[in-house]
C-alpha cells in the first residue's frame, strides 16, 4: 500500500539525503582559474586529517605547479579503451565503487565519456558515485552549464558542446567560486600556466579577451550566488519567504523563440529555487495530423531540453491561447508565466497585441505575473 502522506514522504526523503554522499563542486569562469589545483590541495588537507580520499581522475594539462600536487595522493588507476584502433583512458567509476574512499576527486564534470562506457556523461558517473554513499569533490567551468548555453555563446562566439543539465548543480551540497581578476588570468596566461608557449596568442585572440572573461567571472559570481541561495532555502526553510515561487514557460512550436524562453526560465526558477512548468498549448492548425514535421521535431527537442533542465511538461488542446494558458496557471498554482516577444512585424503586433491584452485581463484577475523575455 502506497502512503502520500507529505510527512511520511518529506521523512523518507531525509534518509536517502542521510544516505547519499556528499557532493562538493568548484566553479570557475574559464580554464587556468586554478579549480584542479584547489581541489588537489584539499585533497592533501583531508588526508593530513585522516580522511580515505583518493583521486578518481584529475586532468593536469601539463600545469606544472598542479602536477606536483599528485605527489603523495593515492591514485585510482584509469580504465582503458579501445576506440577506432587508439587506446585510451577513461574514469574507472567501478574500481572507485569497489574501493569505496570517504571521498573521490573527480574532475572534468562536463566531459563526455568514450562510447561504451556506462553512462554518456561523466556527471553521471558522479551521481553513481553520490547514490552508493560516496562523497565526491568535482570542477566545472561556468561555459558548460546548459542554461547558460545561448549566454555565453552571444559572449565568446564559441557554442559549448559538453554541457550539464543545471540539475547537476542543484544536486551540490556545497558550490565554490575559484575566482580571478582579468588581469591575473591574463598573466597566467602569458606566463605559460595555462596552456602550451603555442597557444597563448591565438588564446589571447579569442577566448582569453579581457572583455569576455569579466563577463564570464559575473556569471560564474551570480551562478555560485544563485547556488548559495538555494543551499540556504534547504537548510534555513523558515527564514525564506519565496518559497511558493512558480514559473510557468508557454511555448510555441518555433525552435529558437522556445529554446529561449525555457531557457530563461530555466534560469529564474533556479534563481528562486522555484518549481517550473513548461506549456505547449496545441491549436487546431498544429494537431498532430497537420503539424509539419520540423516544426514536430523542434517540439521533441524543446520538451527534452526542458526536462534536462528540471521543467514539467504540460501539453494541452485547445483554441483559446490566453484562456489555456491562464487555466494551466491557475490549476497548478503558477505566480509568474513567461513568455516569448512577439516578432515585430505589422500583423505580428496587431495579432500579438491581442493575445497578450486577453492575457493580462486574465491573469490580473488571479494576482499572476507576466514575464515577456527578449
Amino acid at each position: 500500500m502506497t502512503d502520500n502522506n507529505p510527512a511520511v514522504q518529506h521523512f523518507l526523503d531525509l534518509i536517502q539525503k542521510s544516505r547519499r554522499g556528499k557532493f562538493k563542486i568548484y566553479i570557475g569562469m574559464s580554464a587556468g582559474v586554478g579549480k584542479t589545483y584547489r581541489m588537489l590541495q584539499e585533497a592533501h588537507t583531508l588526508l593530513k586529517n585522516g580522511i580515505d580520499v583518493k583521486i578518481g581522475y584529475v586532468e593536469t594539462h601539463n600545469r606544472a605547479e598542479t602536477h606536483a600536487l599528485l605527489q603523495g595522493l593515492p591514485i585510482i588507476p584509469r580504465r582503458k579503451l579501445f576506440y577506432k584502433g587508439k587506446e585510451l583512458e577513461e574514469f574507472d567509476v567501478q574500481a572507485v565503487i569497489n574501493l569505496r574512499p570517504e571521498v573521490v576527486i573527480v574532475d572534468e564534470l562536463a566531459h563526455s565519456n568514450i562510447f561504451g562506457s556506462k553512462n554518456e556523461k561523466r556527471w553521471q558517473d558522479v551521481f553513481d558515485l553520490l547514490e552508493t554513499g560516496i562523497n565526491v569533490i568535482s570542477a566545472v567551468n561556468i561555459q558548460h552549464i546548459e542554461s547558460l548555453n545561448d549566454e555565453i555563446k552571444f559572449i565568446t562566439g564559441i557554442e559549448v558542446a559538453e554541457r550539464i543539465p543545471d540539475k547537476v548543480l542543484a544536486m551540490a551540497d556545497e558550490v565554490v567560486n575559484i575566482d580571478l581578476t582579468s588581469d591575473e588570468l591574463i598573466a597566467r596566461l602569458k606566463e605559460g600556466k595555462i596552456y602550451q608557449a603555442d597557444k597563448i596568442q591565438t588564446a589571447l585572440n579569442n577566448f582569453f579577451k579581457p572583455e569576455h572573461i569579466l563577463q564570464l567571472r559575473q556569471l560564474a559570481l551570480k551562478e555560485v550566488a544563485f547556488q548559495v541561495e538555494r543551499i540556504v532555502d534547504i537548510e534555513l526553510p523558515k527564514s525564506i519567504a519565496l518559497k511558493s515561487e512558480k514559473f510557468m514557460a508557454c511555448i510555441s512550436s518555433d525552435e529558437v523563440s522556445a529554446k529561449n524562453v525555457i531557457r530563461k526560465t530555466a534560469r529564474l526558477a533556479s534563481y528562486y529555487n522555484a518549481k517550473w512548468f513548461v506549456l505547449y498549448v496545441q491549436v487546431p492548425k498544429e494537431s498532430t495530423t497537420k503539424i509539419p514535421l520540423d516544426k514536430q521535431r523542434h517540439l521533441i527537442n524543446n520538451f527534452k531540453l526542458a526536462t534536462e533542465l528540471g521543467a514539467d511538461i504540460i501539453q494541452i488542446q485547445g483554441e483559446n491561447v490566453p484562456k489555456s494558458i491562464v487555466d494551466q496557471a491557475s490549476l497548478h498554482n503558477i505566480t509568474t508565466i513567461c513568455i516569448g516577444k512577439p516578432k515585430i512585424t505589422w500583423l505580428g503586433i496587431i495579432l500579438s497585441t491581442g493575445i497578450i491584452k486577453e492575457l493580462l485581463q486574465n491573469i490580473s484577475k488571479n494576482s499572476i505575473d507576466l514575464i515577456i523575455l527578449s
